[in-house]
């Protein structure tokens, strides 16, 4: 598959990959963006698998149900109510500790469209479960997948933001006026 992968993406679709998912951390919350359009999932499949990197993904219950449920289960997803008040951040601590090695990528816009402030979700789940927080973009612009290093969170949110916005500045989405 991986092989296979790698055709698809860097040979046929011609995109190129920025640096690697680290291979040598067990567990840690991956953060893609932008997030403007349903291509970016099937690019950041293919980035995946052209890695090796299992990397689950949580997605909203209307992709898990028939007939393509389980497909989205297949690729390392998991369906969230988005409906329902329930304390997700503790959840997915709770599944980051009690395995053994676990990724976990997010959009942190949490959505496809144009947000002023993202969500920090991501953020609560990587200082909860003691995990670093590595970027990721889908550079429509330049055709690159670009990966950060880890990221550890400090005890300064705003510092930590500003981290996370820097890795983002000039990328551009498929859609760049929704990011």
């Amino acid at each position: 598959m991986k092989s296979l992968a790698k055709f698809i993406l860097f040979t046929i679709l011609g995109w190129k990959l920025e640096n690697d998912f680290p291979q040598d951390i067990k567990k840690y919350v991956v953060i893609a963006a932008p997030h403007t359009s349903w291509v970016d999932f099937p690019i950041a499949i293919l980035a995946r698998m052209s890695s090796g990197t299992m990397i689950h993904f949580i997605g909203k219950n209307s992709l898990f149900k028939p007939p393509f449920g389980f497909f989205f289960k297949m690729l390392g997803g998991t369906p969230v109510d988005r409906s329902k008040s329930s304390n997700l951040v503790d959840s997915v601590i709770d599944v980051f500790n009690s395995k053994e090695e676990f990724k976990l990528g997010l959009s942190p816009e949490g959505t496809r469209k144009k947000v002023e402030k993202w969500k920090t979700g991501f953020y609560y789940i990587a200082k909860g479960a003691n995990v670093p927080v590595v970027m990721a973009t889908l550079d429509f612009g330049e055709k690159k997948v670009k990966v950060s290093e880890p990221y550890y969170t400090t005890n300064d949110k705003t510092k930590d933001f500003e981290v996370f916005k820097a890795f983002y500045i000039g990328v551009k989405g498929k859609k760049p006026e929704l990011f």
